[in-house]
Order: structure tokens, then C-alpha cells, then sequence
């Protein structure tokens, strides 16, 4: 059921300060080990799906942010958008280049980082980010950057994971061995509606967001485990950094985990993860 925020703002707590600029460096250097076009290129769905949402129309400009392989920008591109595509992943963007070439696409691929987007204010009818941006360590920033480049009237589409979704518990079971930096907020809370509401609530006409679940399907749990932990560069790093025996005991709790969220009824993995699919509409 989609949830319409009444776009007002709330009192929002501050967080102590943390080196954004160190998070920042660290986690493009786990985004760009592995190979996350991997896992990408099976959640296309959710840029279609997204791209419905947002009511994309024929000749709009499109900017996808932090674009990973390019789910959403392929997904404008089949609806006849003018399309940038852009990540801080130089290989990842390769990869969407590739993929728009595959399928004939005339699609603007460059680099940027999604905390300081090189393009004038109100410069596009549509911007979308598929799990991407949710990841910015300066989360206010990053959000600010999405309403700024967005022309009044325009739409900003969203999918991010949700905290008690499957990818949500999965982030924790990873943070119980792990810590997350202190000071930086979760990526989580771009799944929740009162950070959306409170972040995007000033700049917006509408906000809806629709709780959605993508099917995380693998041949069996132990397949997830050793698939993101060779190509999900969060989760690889993850293990480079704990001994031996941290390591045999994060890949049991997340084995234990699939297998919890497990709903195929066969040998097979089908596990549900919630996410939100928003649509901001923009002042």
C-alpha cells in the first residue's frame, strides 16, 4: 500500500560529527572490489518498476544517480528519456556502457559523485537512484544534490532498503561484526518514511512511498553467501577484514539468515526484501 507523507517538518536529532570524507574514500573502494554488476543485473526489475512510478514520459530528461551497472537508466532509456547515467565506480559505468551499446542506446554515461553532481540547478524532469544514493555517506548532502538538479514540477524516484527487510537484517547481522563508522547514519533510513519526510518534506508537493518486495533467488543459501561474498564489495571487504573465526561466524549467521527468509519451500533460495519505492515531487 502506497503511504502519502504529509510534507511537513519534523525535529530531526543531530549526529555527532564524523570524517565524511575518509567513509567516503573507504566505501568507493569497497564498491569498486568485487564486481556489483553481479547482483545488479538481477534486480532490473526494480528500475522498471520504478520508472512506472515516476510516470516517465517520452523526451523527459533523466538523471540516474550513483547508477551502479544501470538498472534505472536502462529502464528511462526504453521509454524514450534522454538519459545521463552516472556513479563514482568508473568500472561500473563500463558496464552500463556496454549494455546501453547492446541494446542500441544513445545514453550520456560520466562520472560524478552524488554528493557534488556536476550539473547546473533544475537541469532534469526526472532523477532516480536504484540503491545508490542511499549509500552517500553525507546523507543530508546527497539528498540535497537529488532536490537541487530537479526542475520544479519534476519527480525523484527512489528504491532504497528498508531496515527490517532482508537486506536490512542482512546489513546488521554484517554491523554486528563490523561496526558502521560512528557518526554517519544509517543507509537504512532512506527505507523509513520519517528520514524522507524530514529530509525531502521542505522541497516537496508529494512524497509516496510503496512498500515493494524484490526475490533475492539462488540455487541455495550457501549460493547467496559465496555470490556476495566474492562480487558484493561491502560484504567482501567485510570478510577481508575479520580473522579466520569471525569470519566462519558471520558466513553461518548469514547462511541462518537466508535460510530464516527463505519462502521457495524447495532446496532453492526465493527471499523476500522489502524496499520503498518513492516519488518525490518536487515544489
Amino acid at each position: 500500500m502506497t503511504t502519502v507523507i504529509e510534507c511537513r517538518t519534523p525535529v530531526v536529532a543531530k549526529k555527532p560529527a564524523a570524517d565524511l570524507r575518509a567513509v567516503k574514500t573507504k566505501q568507493q573502494a569497497a564498491w569498486s572490489s568485487g564486481d556489483y554488476a553481479i547482483i545488479g543485473r538481477t534486480l532490473q526489475i526494480v528500475g522498471e518498476q520504478l520508472a512506472e512510478a515516476m510516470d516517465l514520459r517520452a523526451g523527459a530528461s533523466v538523471l540516474d544517480v550513483a547508477a551502479g551497472n544501470g538498472n534505472a537508466t536502462l529502464a528511462a532509456a526504453r521509454r524514450w528519456c534522454e538519459v545521463t547515467s552516472t556513479d563514482y565506480v568508473e568500472s561500473l559505468l563500463a558496464q552500463g556502457r556496454k549494455r546501453a551499446e547492446a541494446e542500441g542506446f544513445q545514453i550520456k554515461f560520466q562520472a560524478a559523485d552524488a554528493e557534488d553532481l556536476p550539473f547546473a540547478d533544475a537541469s532534469f524532469d526526472g532523477v532516480v537512484s536504484t540503491y545508490g544514493v542511499m549509500f552517500c555517506p553525507d546523507q543530508d548532502r546527497a539528498a540535497a544534490e537529488l532536490i537541487r538538479v530537479c526542475k520544479s514540477g519534476g519527480k525523484i524516484g527512489l528504491a532504497n532498503w528498508t531496515p527490517d527487510g532482508f537486506i536490512g537484517q542482512m546489513f546488521k547481522t554484517i554491523g554486528k561484526y563490523l561496526p558502521p563508522p560512528a557518526g554517519v547514519g544509517s543507509p537504512l533510513l532512506w527505507g523509513t518514511h520519517d528520514w524522507l519526510q524530514a529530509t525531502f518534506g521542505d522541497a516537496a508537493s508529494a512524497i509516496a512511498a510503496t512498500p515493494r518486495h524484490f526475490g533475492f533467488r539462488y540455487r541455495s543459501p550457501q549460493h547467496f553467501l559465496d555470490v556476495f561474498r566474492t562480487y558484493y564489495g561491502p560484504m567482501l571487504k567485510a570478510f577481508e577484514a575479520l580473522e579466520e573465526t569471525g569470519g566462519k561466524a558471520l558466513a553461518r549467521d548469514i547462511v541462518d539468515l537466508v535460510g530464516r527468509c527463505n519462502t521457495s519451500g524447495d532446496r532453492t533460495v526465493v527471499a523476500p526484501s522489502e524496499y520503498l519505492e518513492v516519488v518525490i515531487t518536487k515544489r
